[in-house]
């Protein structure tokens, strides 16, 4: 199976942040958000592995900047690490200034998948070959993610 690029399957998406999403002060409800992020960064693992996906876990979100009703909220997706039959897909998240065009970023998460064959059972993913400085850099710190992750399970299950 031939690897991918991480800009072979990432995505981006954007979304109108209104006041059905937001909380009585204007910012959004976090739970509207992370419903935005583990749809787009499904979108990426299934584009990375062409089958379908289902989200093991959120190893970290982090909310940063808040997001007000009317702003422009743009989400990008790429898988980071592949390992057997996950992957890692990282997701930004940027609040927009819709009249000026000022962008921030106000979250960032990291969401790890499993790719299911016909039968719904792991299958094995195509390996992630980044290309760019950037890429390299995300491939690594999720290795190091993924590393500290079986580490404390294993500690746990102890």
């Amino acid at each position: 199976m031939a690897g991918k690029s991480p800009r072979e399957s990432s995505v981006e998406t954007r979304y109108l942040l209104m006041p059905g999403q937001a909380n009585p002060h204007g910012t959004a409800f976090g739970g509207a958000i992370v419903a935005w992020i583990d749809m787009t960064a499904s979108m990426a693992a299934q584009r990375h592995c062409q089958c379908e996906v289902v989200t093991a876990g959120i190893d970290s979100l982090v909310f940063k900047e808040p997001i007000y009703v009317g702003d422009h909220v743009v989400l990008k997706a790429s898988v980071n690490y592949a390992g057997r039959t996950s992957m890692e897909v990282g997701v930004q998240v940027c609040r927009e200034n819709p009249f000026n065009g000022q962008s921030i970023i106000a979250t960032k998460a990291h969401l790890t998948f499993v790719a299911l064959d016909k039968d719904k059972k792991p299958t094995v993913v195509p390996a992630i070959e980044p290309e760019t400085d950037d890429e390299k850099r995300r491939f690594e710190n999720a290795q190091m993610r993924v590393k500290a992750r079986k580490e404390l399970l294993n500690q746990i299950k102890g």
